[in-house]
């Protein structure tokens, strides 16, 4: 059984390599079964989450603690590990970082969500938010996007971790910009990519422009909302799963105040990632991409880790 730390999975889950994988792995059949929670003896405070998924080749579980309370003392919240076995066997065959892999492939998703449904000729790209998660944006949209020449960045929370990602993106040669007017940046962005964990909107629908494209991660449980009803309203909405009708808090609240109906939205990602190319869209058409993480990215990016030489 082989072990992948989080420098290795890091390495072996290059954005140019993980996001086909992605698209490729979300087309063909594979069993993903509702994640489960586990509460472990401490209120709301420790839970175990059981994420599982298989298909023909692999059978695959990532494991996820979260303790809250590590944070008093300097500890993580989150741990997490992926065990990876063969499909044919359930032989072990490699235990992978499961915090490397849980934020590469959430970006990786978000990516290949924009390269199916984002104008090609998109120039501009917004980043709002630069932790874990939004700080890895920008390399996975460049896998997929070349052609953006500006990169702005903003935190309304935290300005100088915009000023700081800005900066070491700059002296990497990207034209990257920090930005305090978010209505103004959303104004000029084609494409716009949201990583907070926001309880309420980050992001107007009154501020986005025809034509542009947005992928929404942030939120995972429906107390969590990025994007206004309004946006939702005027979007063509796709999510990576179904699962994402019920703990989208951008959903959610979009059903509950009559912005958005359940057959409004767009479940049918692994048709769009079996087309042979991306799906036609109307030059003013605003699209929404809401992703919530599945099982079965895991999968593909756990068995990318194992297979790559």
């Amino acid at each position: 059984m082989q072990y992948f730390d989080a420098e290795e999975t890091a390495s072996r889950l290059e954005y140019d390599v993980l996001i086909p994988a992605l698209r490729s792995g979300m087309a063909l059949d594979a069993t993903v079964p509702p994640r489960q929670h586990y509460s472990l003896g401490s209120g709301d405070e420790a839970t175990l989450l059981v994420m599982p998924a298989w298909n023909r080749e692999f059978v695959g579980v990532k494991l996820v603690d979260v303790f809250p309370r590590n944070t008093a003392h300097g500890l993580p919240a989150l741990s997490s590990a992926y065990v990876l076995a063969d499909g044919e066997t359930g032989k072990h065959l490699a235990l992978v970082d499961g915090g490397e892999l849980t934020r590469r492939r959430t970006v990786a998703t978000a990516a290949l969500g924009a390269s199916l449904l984002s104008r090609e000729d998109s120039r501009v790209h917004l980043i709002v938010g630069t932790g874990h998660i939004g700080s890895a944006v920008h390399d996975a949209y460049r896998a997929v996007r070349g052609g953006i020449e500006t990169t702005l960045i903003a935190d309304p929370h935290d300005p100088a971790s915009a000023e700081a990602l800005a900066s070491s993106l700059a002296e990497r040669g990207v034209h990257a910009l920090a930005v305090d007017d978010l209505p103004e940046a959303v104004a000029q962005a084609d494409i716009v990519t949201t990583a907070t964990l926001a309880r309420e909107p980050v992001i107007r629908g009154e501020w986005v422009t025809p034509g542009t494209h947005l992928d929404l991660i942030g939120s995972f449980r429906p107390s969590l909302r990025e994007a206004d009803s309004a946006l939702m309203a005027r979007a063509t909405v796709f999510v990576d799963h179904a699962v994402a009708l019920t703990e989208s808090g951008e959903i959610v609240t979009a059903f509950a105040e009559g912005a958005l109906t359940e057959e409004e939205v767009h479940t049918d990602l692994d048709q769009l990632c079996a087309a042979p190319g991306p799906r036609p869209r109307q030059p003013e058409e605003v699209t929404v991409f809401k992703t919530v993480g599945t099982g079965l990215t895991d999968l593909v990016a756990a068995a990318t880790v194992y297979t790559r030489t």
